[in-house]
């Protein structure tokens, strides 16, 4: 038996910040990759928040009217809603009601598949479920206790369940420790055998999947939908122009407002990223808002600490683009700016097409010359070199 989708109204609330998406085209394939289908969008602006609703009451009542003319079973919010907002809101519209933040958690569940991307998964999951406990359910203010019940005389449900949680976060925990000090172990041996690391990263969509298969000759999975790959995948990549191999991984994508739950959770994956040697930043040349979007892995660079990691652009699916906007050629110079100082420095750009194989000679010519520059400032001076 085929299981319905729930129908989810989708809602916006512009408070003045760059790149608001007013059509939230964004929030529609997340809720679409959940397995959610929008049946409406609403948008509106405030200069701040309402403390108890997120939204006024007026506009509140407005959304549960569309509810209803539309079959709405639950309401998304493009932003984050503080426990208490979630709670209140769902009493006002007598319906679930979640944010973007809990979308990315629930795809992140469904797309893990390595024993460490699922811990991650769970950690995160963990992390927001512990800050919804404040009275969001009437049961957890009952109180338990009493001879053979675990929690002492008098103690509530809610306390119980926080230490349960509490419990659970540490076990986790330390299992990701466990796992994180297999990755170190791993590296150190790339390290001894003189390897250079490359990995993958951009926006989610921009095609690194695609672009890694084409790549190393691989099957990773690949579809065009937001987060497709979770889990780190490395492969060999021969250059041939500088006669040597090169460890090439294909990282978890990024996306506007990451969850720092997440990002914390996937610390050990994205340390991929901060310690590999030079970084394919992969773009999706074909979208309008590529440059909000670079900006936005520049972001999740600098917090994981990858910001001065070499990186080369690679503007992706060049057979996309529209035929006015094609480039002159399919290598050229990018200002790239910092995420957070505004400050920009020039890196090499190339464009692609990971699906027809344009441009991939001259990507791997670009990765050869990088890899024997990056190598050969790391061999040891002779005193014959410093005279």
């Amino acid at each position: 038996m085929k299981k319905t989708q729930a129908l989810a109204l989708l809602v916006g609330v512009d408070l003045g910040f760059p790149n608001f998406d007013t059509d939230l085209q964004e929030l529609g394939l997340l809720a679409q990759t959940a397995g959610l289908q929008p049946v409406a969008r609403v948008t509106c602006k405030r200069k701040a928040p309402d403390a108890a609703l997120f939204i006024g009451s007026g506009k509140a009542d407005e959304i549960k009217m569309l509810a209803l003319d539309t079959g709405a079973t639950e309401v998304l919010f493009d932003q984050s809603l503080s426990p208490s907002q979630q709670r209140n809101l769902e009493r006002h519209l007598e319906m679930p009601v979640n944010d973007r933040t809990l979308v990315i958690l629930e795809i992140f569940a469904q797309r893990a598949r390595s024993h460490e991307g699922k811990l991650q998964v769970e950690l995160a999951r963990l992390q927001y479920v512990s800050t919804r406990l404040v009275r969001r359910w009437s049961h957890l203010e009952r109180q338990t206790g009493g001879a053979g019940v675990r929690g002492g005389p008098g103690e509530k449900q809610i306390e119980l369940d926080k230490r349960m949680i509490g419990d659970a976060i540490k076990r986790t925990k330390e299992r990701l420790g466990k796992v994180k000090k297999q990755r170190q172990t791993q590296r150190k041996q790339r390290d001894r055998r003189n390897a250079f690391t490359i990995s993958l990263v951009g926006y989610t969509n921009a095609g690194k999947s695609t672009l890694f298969n084409a790549l190393v000759k691989a099957r990773a999975y690949a579809a065009d939908q937001l987060f497709a790959t979770l889990d780190t995948t490395t492969r060999q990549l021969y250059l041939g122009d500088a006669a040597r191999s090169v460890s090439l991984s294909d990282t978890v994508g990024f996306i506007r407002d990451l969850p720092h739950g997440l990002i914390d959770a996937f610390a050990a994956t994205l340390q991929e990223a901060a310690d590999a040697d030079l970084l394919l930043h992969v773009v999706d040349g074909a979208n309008p808002d590529y440059l909000e979007q670079i900006e936005q892995v520049q972001r999740v660079l600098s917090e994981i600490g990858a910001a001065d990691v070499p990186q080369i652009l690679v503007f992706n699916k060049l057979d996309a683009i529209e035929k006015g906007n094609l480039p002159l050629q399919l290598r050229d110079v990018f200002e790239l700016r910092d995420a957070f100082e505004g400050s920009g420095r020039r890196v090499e750009r190339v464009f692609v097409s990971a699906q027809t194989g344009e441009g991939l000679p001259e990507l791997r010519a670009l990765l050869a010359s990088q890899a024997a520059s990056l190598a050969n400032e790391d061999i040891p001076q002779t005193a014959e070199d410093l005279a």
